[in-house]
């Protein structure tokens, strides 16, 4: 049994617009505006997949979802050219494309769970991201256990490096309480 020919349907054509007058692009680009302004404000945006810490950030914290956002595309493209010149064969393409994948997960993942995990942010990740002491460790005679590089808040500040780059202040003095105190 053979099947029977489809019939035919012609597409129907749609009619180029006229072009718009000056005033005529200005009116509607406003009308536009309006609208979208109007829609921000009666149905704003839910981040559903964006953990609502990483969207409280101020846009000017270096952090702020909107810069990593930028960053993540950056990446990305920077993936894709890798990706070419992975194929064209040349030297490095794809340790650079690993790299460039791993950065823009790692800022995906952070959206998702407000934790970073890369030792450096920025767009190239070229800036290094200071760690934080959350809670001490104790040597067995009592005394904290501390790492070069690593803020403390119970000091209040890196512990050492020079002032220059966030260390002790010259004009700090010692704590007055000592772990005896606590014990």
């Amino acid at each position: 049994m053979a099947k029977e020919p489809e019939k035919y349907v012609r597409k129907k054509i749609r009619k180029p617009r006229k072009p718009m007058t000056a005033e005529q692009k200005a009116a509607a680009v406003e009308r536009l505006r309006l609208a979208r302004e109007k829609k921000a404000k009666d149905n704003p945006p839910t981040y559903k997949n964006i953990h609502p810490d990483v969207v409280a950030l101020d846009p000017e914290d270096p952090l702020s979802m909107h810069r990593v956002k930028e960053w993540i595309k950056a990446q990305r493209e920077i993936a894709s050219e890798e990706r070419k010149n992975e194929r064209a064969n040349v030297k490095g393409a794809a340790a650079r494309r690993c790299r460039a994948e791993g950065y823009a997960r790692s800022m995906q993942r952070y959206l998702e769970d407000s934790v970073w995990t890369d030792g450096f942010y920025g767009e190239k990740a070229s800036l290094p991201m200071n760690r934080v002491c959350t809670t001490l460790a104790y040597n067995k005679d009592g005394t904290p256990k501390r790492t070069y590089g690593v803020y403390y808040p119970d000091l209040g500040y890196v512990w050492g490096v020079s002032e220059e780059r966030g260390g002790k202040p010259a004009d700090m003095p010692e704590p007055e309480s000592s772990l005896e105190d606590f014990l």
